[in-house]
């Protein structure tokens, strides 16, 4: 006998509790052990899903939200937009979502509430440290000869890449495409490509160890990271205190000292 479709969503399911399991460890180190102050059984404890370019501004958005509410633990699940769809629509244990494009939040609307822009951002081309390939625009990266690292087409950088360099005419023949701009940025960091397109939060994150060819706004994509409950959320007023929270003052300020733009 074949397994039915119900199985299969079951069999899903499970397999994505099991994946996110150990990624408790993407939390916020602080309130191990319980959320509150005795890490009693009461606690709302929050899985968010998120765009791995929020990975290191929201780990301090999370400290800073526990801190502020005693009674809840944060912990994060850090992948790139169109992995984080997956897990959602496979059924996976997690109260909020928050992407790095409207796209693929929109085609996950059966499964989230009414989504929110909580921040922007812009992108930059990553070089190796120094620039040694003197490139100062994007009409460099179409030069022969050129290691140019981008992210797939599916990802959201990689569409927002690939927009930007459509609309000046360039053909860019990538090395690699990448699942996010976290690994399209690790290829130029190791030297295995010449530039990347890459998050300019991302850039400022690795500015010792790569430089950032600004790209002019007229010639740029602008990146939206909308934040939504997940309607399977066993947490729900939770999560959507949470969600709330990052529209507020203190988040927006967490965001704007990382580089995010207002929304």
């Amino acid at each position: 006998m074949f397994p039915t479709r119900t199985g299969h969503r079951a069999a899903a399911a499970i397999l994505a509790a099991v994946l996110l399991a150990p990624l408790a460890a993407c939390g916020n180190d602080s309130g191990k052990g319980g959320a509150n102050a005795t890490g009693g059984p009461d606690a709302d404890r929050l899985t968010v899903l998120a765009a791995s370019s929020l990975t290191d501004v929201f780990r301090t958005a999370g400290a800073a939200y526990e801190k502020a509410h005693p009674g809840t633990k944060v912990t994060f699940s850090f992948a790139g937009s169109q992995e984080l769809a997956a897990q959602v629509r496979q059924g996976a244990p997690a109260d909020a979502l928050v992407t790095a494009d409207t796209k693929t939040m929109d085609g996950l609307a059966p499964d989230t509430g009414k989504p929110v822009v909580i921040a922007r951002n812009r992108l930059v081309i990553a070089t190796e440290e120094g620039n040694p390939m003197g490139i100062d625009s994007l009409g460099d990266l179409a030069g022969t000869g050129l290691k140019v690292v981008l992210a797939a087409p599916e990802v959201p950088v990689g569409r927002y890449s690939r927009q930007i360099l459509d609309a000046r005419g360039l053909e860019v023949k990538p090395v690699s495409e990448e699942p996010n701009a976290r690994a399209v940025l690790s290829k130029v960091e190791l030297g295995e490509a010449d530039a990347g397109l890459v998050y300019r939060t991302d850039a400022t994150l690795a500015a010792d160890r790569t430089d950032a060819v600004d790209i002019p706004d007229e010639q740029n994509a602008v990146a939206s990271y909308p934040a939504a409950t997940l309607t399977s959320s066993q947490h729900a007023d939770a999560a959507e205190a949470f969600v709330t929270w990052l529209s507020g003052p203190e988040a927006q300020k967490i965001l704007r000292d990382a580089g995010f733009r207002q929304p």
